[in-house]
This record gives structure tokens, sequence and C-alpha cells, in this order.
């Protein structure tokens, strides 16, 4: 099975993925540290700068929104934080990250100490408590928990001994809390929007081998979801979305450590069954509305301004890395490569790097993208983690140290050992670059394609060891494969994989795949369809669903491709088309370009017959 390719070993070179990397690395360094620990430091009885009277936040540099000190869920934002900026320094080694990272952990040891010695959050300890009564409380395990996850993040990435100590100090307060609940009211354990922690105190057990996370493990693995997944239900309808899905990081965490223990990818099997396969999907991958699992297949209905929470993309595709990881069924890689298009990049603001917290679906929609230091909502913590998460979803090594994977195309450089030897892999498009991933071929008559895919492999010596690269599903033809020139036809396609085994020296490989324009109907509206260019779907500017007339079978008869040929970033732009023989004829572009335009995804089926007055 494939298995993570180490932190670092994975450069993302060039093409929007790095341009939306480096605007997200900018925003992490532009954060004040003090702001970052605000509430930490008001639970602890630290003074800080402008909060002795507060007339104006902006103009006191304070955090505010989620993270003002009057909102439940205040402090949250400064584990994502923390977790970015450790996965960023390993991937990019920025030293100012670690060095800013480390500021952070000096404050949240400060905090742990005047708190006692164990508790380091940024909200009082009886919220905590407060789990045990009908007292409404919003979510403290969740934000808790953030501040559990950055600091084993700093720890795994950053080499942060501090960071871990501190973590295993707040882990001895939560053993006693759980103790204290578990006579007291064992139900609280699971309040408070629990779902992440199995997951943290997995990958802290794995990490120290310390018994206490066992007791941890122990009281947080038996949720109810898990039952409703061992019973067959369907397990998810109207459930908060983004409160079940990281259970499931927890059961693959499990699934890794235990494979011996066969219910964990059971459970992950019957997730995916439940949230993917028999639920259906929006065209972008979202399946839930105003933050609830939307019914089986009846996704037309709760199209709205409050579709696709990003919070759940982001986790959604975490599970489906695990899941990659554990199968090896290209299905999963499939559905990642969908969900980086159409949620990752269509749900950050291509100039201020902030998020949506919803992309909405319904006709003349606009994206409402969050500020940079006064809404701190939960997408937003969970956006600057998914932008560094890409380098380690590009490939995949094999259990043997023989097999490397490439499960995405996105340019980039992996530096590892296999068979034995060092190897380099450089991924590019076959295009000329301009800072851009989507140019024209140099020696093909102008002819343009994003997917015209360049592997350039260099050996210290000579390695055998098997290339697997991965055949999208969006496909119209047979990729046109060659090695250092030759064409190679007589290839075979395995399980959405070709496997090329050799003894590499010096190689280039380059394969082309011809991306299908298709319709994507709703499962409960067989006449309302987005258009999709390979996995990315297209946006129509427009401010109302005008209808298309034409076969929704051949969208080629009534879009025709658009290029532009300017001198801005986009020296020639893709998947760009425009309608034609329509009663008014508009734009489609990718919904990743959109910013601050109306829109319209999906579209009603016309006959001419309808226009007619």
């Amino acid at each position: 099975m494939p298995k993570k390719i180490s932190a670092g070993a994975v450069k993302v070179t060039g093409g929007i993925f790095r341009e939306r990397m480096d605007l997200n690395k900018a925003y992490l360094k532009e954060l004040d540290t003090e702001c970052l620990l605000q509430n930490f430091y008001i639970e602890a009885g630290i003074p800080v700068k402008g909060m002795q009277t507060v007339y104006d936040p902006a103009e006191a540099g304070l955090h505010w929104g989620w993270e003002s000190p009057t909102c439940q869920l205040r402090g949250h934002f400064l584990g994502h934080w923390l977790s970015a900026t450790a996965a960023a320094y390993a991937k990019d080694g920025d030293e100012e990250l670690r060095i800013k990272a480390g500021k952070v952990i000096d404050g949240l040891e400060k905090c742990q100490r005047l708190n006692g010695g164990g508790y380091v959050g940024s909200i009082p300890e009886k919220f905590m408590d407060r789990l045990a009564t009908d007292e409404y409380i919003w979510s403290p395990q969740y934000t808790l928990h953030k501040t559990i996850m950055g600091l084993t993040d700093a720890y795994k990435y950053m080499g942060s001994q501090k960071a871990l100590e501190i973590v295993n100090g707040f882990a001895s307060w939560f053993e006693a809390w759980c103790v204290k609940m578990s006579e007291q009211c064992p139900q609280a354990i699971y309040k408070g929007e629990q779902a992440g922690m199995l997951e943290m105190w997995a990958e802290l057990w794995s990490i120290t081998k310390d018994d206490r996370y066992v007791n941890l493990m122990h009281f947080y693995k038996d949720n109810y979801l898990f039952k409703k997944l061992d019973d067959g239900t369907d397990a998810l309808t109207d459930d908060h979305a983004n409160a079940s899905i990281p259970l499931m990081h927890g059961a693959a965490r499990l699934a890794e450590l235990f494979p011996e223990s066969e219910i964990w990818l059971r459970r992950l099997e019957a997730f995916w069954k439940t949230a993917v396969k028999e639920r259906g999907m929006y065209v972008t991958t979202g399946s839930n509305a105003g933050e609830f699992w939307i019914p089986l297949k009846k996704h037309g209905q709760y199209i709205g301004d409050n579709d696709q929470e990003f919070c759940t993309v982001y986790n959604m595709v975490r599970v489906a890395d695990s899941m990659f990881r554990l199968t090896g069924e290209e299905k999963y890689a499939a559905y990642i490569e969908k969900a980086l298009y159409n949620g990752f990049l269509a749900q950050q603001n291509s100039r201020t790097g902030m998020p949506a917290y919803f992309l909405p679906l319904k006709a003349g929609a606009k994206k409402k993208w969050g500020s940079k230091r006064n809404d701190f909502w939960c997408c937003h913590g969970t956006m600057v983690q998914a932008q560094t998460l890409y380098p380690d979803l590009i490939y995949y090594e094999g259990k043997s140290g023989k097999h490397i994977t490439v499960a995405q195309y996105i340019p980039s450089r992996l530096s590892t050992v296999c068979g034995g030897r060092n190897v380099t892999i450089e991924q590019s498009t076959d295009n000329i670059d301009h800072n851009n991933q989507v140019l024209f071929e140099e020696h093909s008559s102008g002819h343009k394609s994003r997917w015209s895919i360049k592997l350039t492999i260099s050996c210290e010596e000579t390695a055998e060891f098997i290339l697997s690269l991965r055949v999208p599903q969006w496909i119209k033809d047979r990729p046109a494969l060659t090695i250092d020139g030759t064409l190679i036809d007589n290839y075979k396609v395995v399980n959405g994989f070709i496997n090329l085994k050799a003894a590499w020296d010096h190689s280039e490989i380059n394969i082309v795949f011809q991306p299908r324009l298709r319709m994507e109907t709703l499962p409960d509206l067989p006449d309302v369809a987005a258009v999709v260019s390979g996995p990315v779907v297209l946006a129509g500017l427009t401010d109302r669903d005008r209808g298309l007339n034409g076969d929704f079978t051949c969208p080629e008869e009534f879009l025709y491709p658009r290029t532009e040929h300017t001198y801005g970033t986009y020296v020639w732009k893709q998947d760009h088309f425009v309608t034609r023989e329509q009663p008014e004829n508009f734009l489609f572009v990718p919904l990743y370009e959109v910013t601050d335009e109306q829109y319209t995804v999906y579209f009603s089926q016309k006959d001419w017959y309808e226009y007619e007055e």
C-alpha cells in the first residue's frame, strides 16, 4: 500500500498551487504573536497590550470575530496557525516561521505554568465541566483540540521538545477530567465537538508510547457514530458534518497503528459508502448545506448560499488521503484532485488568501470572503492548514521501498531514496513557464494543455523501482506516453494506474491527458447540470440560470473554447469557454478564478422553443 513521503521531501515548484501556498505563508508571517496568544494570556492572567480598555479592536490591533474575548470558541485559531506554520516550515524550510512559532510556544509554556502546570487553554476550565450539565456551551473540546493539534504538529514538523512537554502536561489534565466525567456524567466526554480528540491521542501515543494516551483513547473510542456505521444505517443525514468527519481521522490513525484490528478500516469504508457513494455530492465534492449532511441524493433541494462548508472539504480530503494509503484505490486520489481545484482553490481568495466559509451554489451567487483579523471562522483555521497540504498529496512511496506513485499532477520536486538509491523526480507541465502552469507547449504549434506532463527522473546511481502514474477518470482518450522520446503504446492501465518498472538512471517521461468536457447533473434534478473540464468545475459569469440549449451529453455543441493572448500572469488562459447559439451568450471560467463576480454553477437544460416569445 502507498505510504506518506516524509515532510520536506516534496517541494511544490510552480503554478497556481505554489502561488496559493506563498500567499498563505505570507499571511502566517503577518499575524502578531501576542494577538494570536491574546485569549491564552487573558485566561492565564497575563496583561495583553491594548486590552485594559478597548474602544476599537482594530485600532488596538487585536483579533476579533470568533477570536474576541467574548466568543466561547476564542483561541481556536492559534492551534490551526501553529499546525500550518509547523507544516509550512517542514516543507519549505522558512526560518522566519520557525522563530515565530517558537515565540508562540514560549507564550503557551508561560500560560501553562501560571495555570498550575497542566491546563493550557484559551477558555475557562469550567467550560469543560459545563458539558456535564444542561447549560449551553459552544464546543469547548473543539477549541482545546486545536491547541493540542498545534503543539503536536510543532513537535512533529519542527522538532520542538518544548511543545511536546506542554501537550504532555495538558494530557494529564485531560486524563483527570475524563476520569471525573466518567464517574459523574460519562456522556460529557462525547459532547462539545470532541471528534478530533481520538486522532490526537492516537498520534501522541505513536510518538511517546505513554500509557496515558492509551487511557485517553479508551475514553474517546466509543462514539455513537461508530455504532451507527457498524449497524450499516445512514449514519449522517442531518448530522453536523464537520462534527462527524474528524472521527474518521481517528479511525484512520487507529487503522494505521493497529492493522490487525480490522474494525477501523471497516468503519472507514462504511463511512465513505454513506458519505460519498450512496449520498452523492455536488459537482465540487461538497455534500453539506448549513453545516449539516444533505439527505441521500437530495442535493438539488438544498442549493443555496450555505453549501460546502470549507472545513468539510479539508477534512474529507484528509479522510480520502488516509483511505488511499490504506487501500491504494485510485478513486480516493480522484476525489482529492476534484476537491483541490473546487474547494481548496475555489474557496481561497486569490488576492488576500482569505477563506469563503461556504461555497454558494445557487444561481447568481457571490462568494463571501473572510477578513484578515475580524472573523476567524472555523474555516479560517482549516484554510491556513489546507494550503500547506499540497506536498503531502502528490507522491507516495511503496512499503517495499521500490515503488513511487504519482497521485496528483502538480509542478513539484521529490527527493527521496528508492531502490536503495537517491532519486529525484521533477514534475512540470511540458510548457514554457512564466510562473504559471497553464501555458503553451514549446514544440506543438501553440497547442495548449495544463495536462501535458513532464517527469524528469535523476538517480545518483541506477535504481530499479516501479513508477506508477495515475490515469485520471476524466480523460476522453488513451493517454499519449513517451519515455526518452520513444512512444510507448503497449502499456496497460491497471486499477487506474500505469505501472512503469525499469532500472532508472536519467530519464524523461512525457504523458498527455486529454480532458473531457462534460455535464454533471444533480441526482434529484437530472435536467440541471454543471459544466466540468477534466477535474475543474466551470462557473458561468451570469447573475441567473439562463438555461443552456443543447444536448447535455455533448457540451461541445454549445460551448466553444475562449483563449486569450495577453501579457498578464495567465499568458494563455485555459478552461475558458463561451456559449454559442444561445439567446444571450456568456463566458464560463474555472470556479477557482471567480473572486467577486456573480456566478452560476448549475444550469437548466432548455429547448429553443422555451426562449420564443
